[in-house]
């Protein structure tokens, strides 16, 4: 029999129980509501509008529009089930159990009862699993029935659950020395724990800012350097041009795995690397498939009368846009209002992490376990802030879009950047047409009109 663990709600912390889940049901609220409003969108906006006559084929928009419906759908029954099982772990208990689990897991392995960080890194690695576990039939569901019903899915379901036990993995591997660390510094800290708790976070993230795309990203892809030809040189030219500290040119075999395409850049000072998704290359062929592709007959599904990607003129112009984001500065930004926020963040849990209240609102109340106080901290009381933040970011990252965009332009590349958008846009089957608000509170990208209008505003000016 499932037992409740609602606390008094004349108390401080019956209070404080309210106010989160009450918070946690109005923003589910407010994103469903969101989103039914872009589902009327779909539903509504059968025929493409006039002004997207020469950018996007009639079969095209119907395919995206069925796409962002079905999406959309499964989004609607998956939020439903994860807001009511949030719930459900926060009315029941469900924290504490999983304290008091971990703890005997911990003790049976052989540490001390009283040992707070193997406790803390059972339990998180328990909260893990079970996070896994549940959300392993949605993830199955949407790789291979939304997914594949659209062309995306390469996925064999050999490769998909191997690709998720070598995440959760990798995972724990790395969790475990960070959640030590964060513990430690919290017990023995002293009173200004909170500030060496931010400096070895903001260490713990650079460095693996820097370790990840050379040793865990090539656990899960395959990574290999860019063939001699026009496109690397090119690419160098435009490095050289912008003064671009460029080191190597990677294609990552994204292919193996989804049709969807992209590229991004990483490193830290004079040490830049470029990555391009080989779906994102209209003529590559992965190395080790050369052979296989030359013998494989062309299916339906394939669509072999249709090229995707884009051609090299193209992807220089999405590069232009890239790198772009380096030389204003939108990278260094963000890691900055990241770490003025993780600033604030340890600060107020400084002063709030002996406040027995908070911890008996989640059920706690013979114990202060140091992370779980962290978790409430910057999952629960800040909620009201990190949504708030979250739609200013947003708003933040659009504007580096538009200006980002103005830098491929000034460099040359309008024509070709206007056209990549829209292969892009169409390979990924983006519909072009949302909701205001909508896109106004979640897309940290414009949508693909607002660039066409933004990029054609600023030719027209010069």
């Amino acid at each position: 029999m499932i037992s409740l663990a609602i606390p008094d709600l004349g108390t401080w912390e019956g209070k404080i129980f309210i106010g989160i889940l009450g918070f946690s049901w109005a923003t589910y609220m407010w994103e469903e509501y969101l989103a039914y409003r872009q589902r009327r969108v779909y539903r509504e906006k059968v025929e493409p509008p006039e002004e997207l006559k020469g950018i996007m084929e009639r079969v095209t928009y119907e395919k995206a529009r069925v796409y962002g419906l079905d999406k959309s759908n499964f989004s609607l029954i998956e939020g439903a089930f994860s807001q009511v099982l949030s719930t459900g772990i926060m009315v029941c208990g469900g924290f504490p159990a999983l304290w008091a689990a971990s703890g005997r897991l911990s003790a049976w392995l052989g540490f001390n009862a009283d040992a707070e960080i193997p406790q803390t890194v059972t339990f998180v690695c328990l909260g893990s699993l079970l996070n896994t576990i549940m959300s392993l039939p949605w993830s199955a569901y949407f790789t291979f029935k939304v997914e594949q019903k659209h062309g995306f899915n390469k996925q064999t379901p050999g490769f998909f659950l191997k690709d998720k036990l070598k995440k959760f993995i990798v995972s724990q591997i790395i969790c475990t020395p960070v959640v030590s660390g964060l513990v430690y510094i919290i017990k023995a800290g002293g009173d200004y724990f909170f500030l060496y708790l931010w400096g070895f976070t903001m260490v713990v993230v650079m460095f693996f800012m820097t370790v990840y795309p050379d040793y865990i990203a090539p656990l899960f892809d395959k990574y290999e350097p860019l063939p001699e030809g026009e496109l690397k040189t090119r690419i160098e030219l435009l490095a050289a041009e912008i003064k671009f500290p460029l080191t190597k040119l990677y294609v990552v075999e994204g292919s193996k795995r989804s049709a969807h395409s992209n590229a991004y850049f990483y490193g830290f000072f004079k040490n830049k690397r470029i990555v391009l998704y080989d779906t994102l290359l209209e003529e590559y062929t992965p190395l080790n498939d050369k052979g296989e592709a030359e013998e494989k007959e062309p299916s339906k599904e394939d669509n072999p009368g249709k090229k995707t990607g884009c051609n090299t003129s193209e992807v220089l112009a999405v590069l232009g846009h890239e790198l772009g984001h380096w030389k204003l500065n939108h990278v260094l930004k963000g890691i900055i209002i990241s770490q003025v926020n993780l600033f604030l963040v340890f600060s107020v849990f400084g002063s709030l992490y002996k406040y027995s209240p908070l911890y008996r609102t989640f059920g706690f109340y013979h114990t202060q376990p140091a992370f779980v106080g962290l978790i409430i901290v910057m999952q629960f009381v800040f909620a009201p802030y990190n949504e708030i933040l979250q739609f200013l970011l947003t708003m933040f990252s659009r504007y580096n879009e538009f200006q980002a965009d103005t830098f491929a332009k000034k460099l040359g590349h309008a024509v070709n950047l206007k056209s990549a958008l829209i292969k892009l846009n169409e390979d990924n089957l983006g519909f072009p047409v949302y909701d205001p608000l909508y896109s106004a509170w979640h897309h940290s990208h414009p949508p693909i009109l607002e660039r066409i209008r933004a990029l054609e505003k600023k030719q027209k000016e010069d």
